[in-house]
């Protein structure tokens, strides 16, 4: 599958608005109804939580199975790649130390403009992201420390700064209402939290996000 195929439909996973259910059990509803990739998000979880849920993942799951913040766990764990944010270790120093893509992927968050120009320079390095996630573009409660939204245009003007022929997401109060606004601008897919297990069916929740992003 390509790599843009892939992340058409990223679900993140919370384990706030899961409120208990279980989360594999969530997340082969939300790949059923065409969730392409899952990205394990537990920010206060001890490292062995984290890799104990993505192996378990990994194995449950035929999408790829990727983990937010920490590359270890994700190597330890088998996932397919890691999703680092702006804090994190650069990624220009993790990049060759992990398999090359597509045998591990690697993802960065952008935000702004500094931070687009950042991550483009250690992609003229050869040590670029595989895709970047840029957001938020649309109001969020699900990241308390998400910047102000970008809009549909704001992600466009930061997704032109991307190298040529990398893949750039849009996340951040993502719905299948405003999906489309994404898709019309060049999105090559969506990550979502809160339209996926917001829902009472994920399944359903996802098949509605894919019909607004096909």
């Amino acid at each position: 599958m390509a790599l843009a195929d892939r992340l058409r439909l990223m679900v993140l996973t919370d384990a706030a608005l899961l409120k208990g259910r279980d989360p594999v059990a969530e997340c082969r509803r939300a790949a059923l109804g065409g969730a392409t990739m899952v990205q394990v998000r537990l920010k206060h979880a001890p490292p062995r939580d984290v890799a104990a849920l993505t192996r378990t993942l990994v194995g449950a799951l035929a999408i790829p199975v990727i983990v937010n913040d920490r590359v270890d766990v994700a190597l330890a764990a088998g996932a397919a790649g890691a999703h680092l944010g702006q804090e994190d270790l650069p990624l220009d120093r993790v990049r060759p130390h992990v398999p090359p893509p597509p045998a591990f992927l690697l993802g960065i968050s952008v935000g702004t403009p500094a931070e687009a120009e950042r991550v483009r320079a250690w992609g003229a390095r050869g040590e670029g992201a595989d895709y970047w996630s840029v957001g938020p573009c649309f109001a969020t409660g699900n990241k308390p420390d998400a910047g102000a939204p970008l809009g549909a245009e704001g992600f466009a003007r930061l997704a032109r700064l991307a190298p040529a022929g990398t893949p750039v997401i849009a996340i951040g109060g993502i719905s299948a209402a405003n999906a489309a606004a994404v898709a019309r601008v060049g999105a090559a897919g969506i990550a979502v939290i809160g339209a996926v297990w917001g829902a009472s069916d994920p399944a359903a929740a996802a098949r509605a996000l894919r019909a607004a992003f096909p």
